[in-house]
């Protein structure tokens, strides 16, 4: 459903996103960091299994362990920094803008105004 905005009820609204681009950013930093961390564990796996295959595997199933594990957490620390950063959009910031008439607000100022064409 697109808002309407409260001021013009014009439909032609957009979001700048503000918190969720920023909350992606920092999760996926954060996240990758503690994978990263969690990754040696991963690693020491790694190893051992891969010391099956001979040293060579041992250092290749490591390398493998500490990658997948850096990346996991990257991607489990982006989703829920872009789902904090939705819930600051949403409810703190004023995160819409009219493009007919400037007037900035958020989703909750506009609750219950909406286009019934998008539906």
């Amino acid at each position: 459903m697109t808002p309407i905005c409260p001021q013009c009820q014009s439909s032609q609204v957009e979001t700048s996103d503000y918190a969720r681009k920023v909350g992606c950013t920092l999760g996926t930093v954060a996240g990758a960091a503690g994978g990263a961390t969690g990754a040696l564990g991963g690693a020491e796996v790694g190893m051992v299994a891969g010391l099956l295959a001979g040293p060579v595997g041992g250092v290749l199933g490591g390398l493998a362990g500490a990658i997948v594990g850096a990346l996991v957490g990257g991607a489990m620390g982006g989703m829920a920094g872009v789902r904090l950063g939705e819930l600051i959009d949403e409810n703190v910031l004023k995160n819409c803008c009219c493009r007919a008439c400037g007037n900035r607000f958020s989703a909750t100022d506009a609750a219950g105004i909406y286009d019934p064409s998008f539906e």
